[in-house]
């Protein structure tokens, strides 16, 4: 009996899929391809990682399922604490965050406040000096005009 239908006689048993494999043109790559057994679907597939565990009754007072039940409990625990301490991160990185985007929201407030000063400060000054220098332009414009050939 090859490989392919001792997993179809095996699927076969528990009214499942089928898994078929099937040769590409070269003959070097088997492709597995789910077949569902019914037309209308049938049962599920189970995972290649599941198909060799079996429903067995586990006896709850042994040290087997003693010590199975403490590493689950352990890493549970570990687990709940990882995720507590990873939201506490969360909060205090936003927390930071909100206090830098206040202290930015000052600091503009306060240079947008200096830059307006500094342009009032500015246009009076250029408003001055265009009143004073204005007589004066008018008369070096004029005497280029005079002396030209």
């Amino acid at each position: 009996m090859s490989k392919t239908s001792q997993q179809s006689s095996a699927a076969d048993a528990k009214g499942g899929s089928v898994i078929h494999s099937q040769a590409h043109g070269s003959g070097l790559q088997q492709v597995p391809q789910l077949v569902p057994l019914s037309p209308a679907g049938g049962g599920k597939a189970v995972p290649p990682s599941k198909q060799g565990k079996k429903n067995s009754f586990v006896d709850r007072n042994s040290d087997e399922y003693r010590q199975r039940r403490e590493r689950n409990n352990m890493a549970v625990k570990k687990s709940r604490l990882k995720s507590k301490q990873k939201a506490q991160d969360t909060l205090q990185r936003v927390n930071q965050l909100k206090e830098e985007n206040e202290r930015l929201e000052a600091k503009i407030k306060l240079l947008t406040k200096e830059l307006s000063v500094l342009k009032d400060l500015f246009l009076e000054h250029a408003h001055s000096l265009a009143d004073n220098v204005q007589p004066l332009g008018s008369k070096a414009a004029a005497k280029p005009e005079s002396t030209g050939q």
